[in-house]
């Protein structure tokens, strides 16, 4: 089958600030029926990049989960009249890096960590269901933080080792606006470390200290996102489902296999939105510290 952009939506959460949103549609895959990591984890569970637009400029944050999406984008800021492109990628993960050939005349800007990431898995990359081929590298890498400017908006990128060690965010500190990434989800955090969950919360931590307006992740609800985005509390609540599964595990303890219920406080509460395939994700987690535990 082949992909298709016809559930893609254009939303404009802010002036100049749009996001390229696609999935979440029940009984609909892109690509194929049978297991992919394009259906699985990234349509299934929407995705967005994001663009930040000022004047003839734009900063593309993230190309997106195929050639069309990334084309798509693309057309879009040409319609806008932007002239300049730069891309940034929020870390090496295929759902955020799978339209990089669209821009391969632009400037890649990744962190280092993400940059060595993607030559270590380029043969995965390249050879996945559905491929990436060919991986286009970043063109420009840098560590902990960069500062810049798209137009008269002030950008600044830094590294949060939250989701994967590699995890980059996009921050407009005029704004207080943050671009998470997959550093924050709705409805849970999908945990693609396990050893490292310890060092997850920490950076949670320290991501709330942040004076924080708003945040659009990279996976949440459509409409919350077109609506401006989540509040800082999506960081307590991605805090507090990482930590009370390492309490858990440290205890112990049997987790709580209902996501539902395992996060009623924070559903309540209105940080996060119910997603019924994130109890899918749940379930994943469980079995990802399980097997980590294992390992030692």
């Amino acid at each position: 089958m082949l992909e298709t952009t016809e559930t893609l939506r254009i939303l404009e959460p802010y002036p100049g600030i749009f996001a390229y949103y696609d999935g979440r549609v029940a009984g609909k895959r892109l690509h194929a029926q049978a297991a992919n990591w394009l259906d699985d984890g990234a349509y299934s569970l929407g995705v967005a990049s994001y663009v930040v637009v000022d004047r003839d400029e734009a900063l593309v944050y993230d190309t997106h989960i195929s050639i069309e999406h990334a084309q798509a984008i693309r057309h879009h800021l040409q319609g806008l009249g932007v002239t300049r492109i730069r891309v940034v990628l929020s870390h090496w993960h295929k759902d955020h890096i799978a339209g990089n050939a669209v821009f391969a005349d632009c400037e890649i800007i990744a962190l280092r960590l993400t940059a060595e990431k993607l030559e270590q898995n380029r043969d995965k990359i390249e050879n996945a269901n559905p491929p990436i081929r060919p991986l286009v590298m970043p063109t420009t890498v840098f560590e902990g933080r960069l500062e810049f400017t798209v137009g008269h908006r002030n950008v600044e990128l830094h590294h949060f080792a939250i989701h994967s060690a590699d995890g980059n965010v996009l921050w407009l500190p005029d704004e207080k606006l943050l671009f998470a990434g997959d550093t924050l989800e709705d409805t849970i955090t999908y945990i693609s470390e396990a050893a490292e969950i310890g060092t997850h919360i920490a950076e949670l931590a320290r991501m709330r200290d942040w004076p924080i307006g708003k945040v659009l992740p990279a996976h949440g609800d459509a409409d919350r996102i077109a609506s401006g985005g989540y509040g800082p509390r999506l960081i307590d609540a991605n805090h507090a489902y990482l930590q009370r599964l390492a309490g858990a595990f440290a205890a112990g303890k049997p987790v709580e296999p209902s996501l539902r219920t395992f996060v009623a406080e924070e559903i309540a509460s209105g940080a996060v939105i119910y997603f019924a395939p994130y109890e899918d994700v749940h379930a994943n987690n469980i079995a990802a510290l399980e097997a980590a535990l294992r390992q030692g």
